[in-house]
């Protein structure tokens, strides 16, 4: 029996004692990256990105052209069969017991898909723009636009600018495309093509500012200090390409001070934007203060590479005749159009707009994120 160990009893080294221990394994995060690894790591994530939004337009354009063909199917066995309504009923109970995991196949959903394909009865126009789109941004087309030009400029505008649906909701309800390029402008005689046409498009008439919950008669600095205050609500209004530089923008001309309502740049015009607010009705001799700013801000903020600078004249209202009349003889790139402080949108036309949650509760929410 081996006698009991105490501090005094000395310890007899052995071989087996002084195993090595194990190197500790460096963390995959902690590993040393040779030189280019970053570059080339950030550019493997862009492609798979790249690859993900790809796989899903795929995705949902399929599904898109598959809601399409079942319409279009239903539209020509109802007419030269006869088909009532039941059998949409019926079909929805079958296509839901063949693929209970799909969804989509309510009655509601199968109605609309009907509609679909009668609104758009040519297949290469589903495969572009309206294919595009998710199959939630279709229905609000189908619900709020009569007019197929129209319903294809929204499609159009809304891939173009990656519009959600609630925003495209929002751009239809305002009637932003209808608006579009109504301003009178002297663009034509002012500036070269296409920089011409493409800033008269730019150019609304009238600009709806009801979400500044302002009354009919608010004045011109109350309305200039409530947009600073709502900017993005404005650039939104605005349309694509708004840039904000400022607010009674500074300048010094002849030893006199001078201040400009709102300054913007925008982007694709490649240019300033004077835009200047009165509260009351448009006159000719707006248009003398406005061609003055014009002419200081190309001549001491205007880059030697920009285009010239554009003014937008914001009245009240405005005699469209008149305003042309006052263009003519001006000699800088002007814009007249009229501003709206309360909701002009008729109240017997709003109701009768279904909205965003009524389309998705008569899709059942079997749509999903389609």
């Amino acid at each position: 029996m081996n006698p009991p160990l105490n501090v005094l009893t000395p310890i007899r080294w052995k071989p087996e004692m002084s195993k090595p221990t194990e190197p500790t394994e460096t963390p995959a995060a902690l590993i040393a990256t040779p030189a280019g690894y970053a570059d080339w790591l950030a550019e493997l994530k862009t492609r798979i990105h790249a690859a993900q939004q790809r796989a899903t337009l795929v995705v949902n354009r399929e599904l898109v052209l598959l809601y399409w063909q079942i319409g279009r199917d239903i539209l020509a066995r109802q007419a030269a069969q006869g088909w009532g309504a039941k059998v949409i009923e019926r079909l929805a109970h079958d296509l839901r017991v063949a693929f209970p995991d799909m969804k989509g196949f309510s009655r509601a959903n199968l109605m609309y898909m009907r509609a679909f394909a009668g609104a758009w009865p040519e297949a290469e126009m589903v495969q572009q723009a309206v294919g595009q789109l998710p199959w939630g941004h279709n229905l609000v087309l189908l619900a709020r636009l009569k007019d197929p030009a129209l319903r294809l400029a929204y499609a159009q505008r809304a891939v173009q600018h990656g519009w959600s649906r609630n925003v495209l909701n929002i751009h239809i309800e305002a009637q932003r495309i209808e608006r579009e390029g109504k301003a009178v402008t002297n663009f034509a005689a002012q500036l070269p093509a296409p920089l011409s046409d493409l800033a008269r498009e730019s150019l609304k008439d009238p600009y709806r500012l009801d979400f500044l919950g302002l009354g009919k008669e608010a004045e011109e600095r109350a309305v200039e200090s409530a947009l600073v205050q709502h900017i993005t609500q404005f650039l939104l209004e605005l349309g694509a390409g708004f840039a904000f530089v400022g607010r009674q923008v500074h300048i010094e001309v002849g030893g006199e001070d001078f201040y400009i309502d709102l300054l913007f740049y925008h982007l694709k015009l490649r240019c300033y934007v004077v835009v200047e607010l009165k509260a009351g009705a448009f006159k000719p001799e707006h248009t003398g203060q406005l061609s003055f700013y014009l002419s200081a801000v190309d001549a001491q903020v205007k880059h030697a590479d920009d285009n010239p600078t554009i003014g937008l004249l914001l009245c009240k209202s405005q005699n469209r005749v008149v305003a042309e009349y006052a263009l003519r003889d001006i000699n800088q790139p002007i814009g007249v159009a009229e501003y709206q402080l309360i909701n002009a949108l008729p109240a017997q036309l709003k109701t009768s707009l279904p909205s965003i949650e009524q389309i998705e509760q008569e899709l059942g929410g079997e749509q999903g994120s389609a």
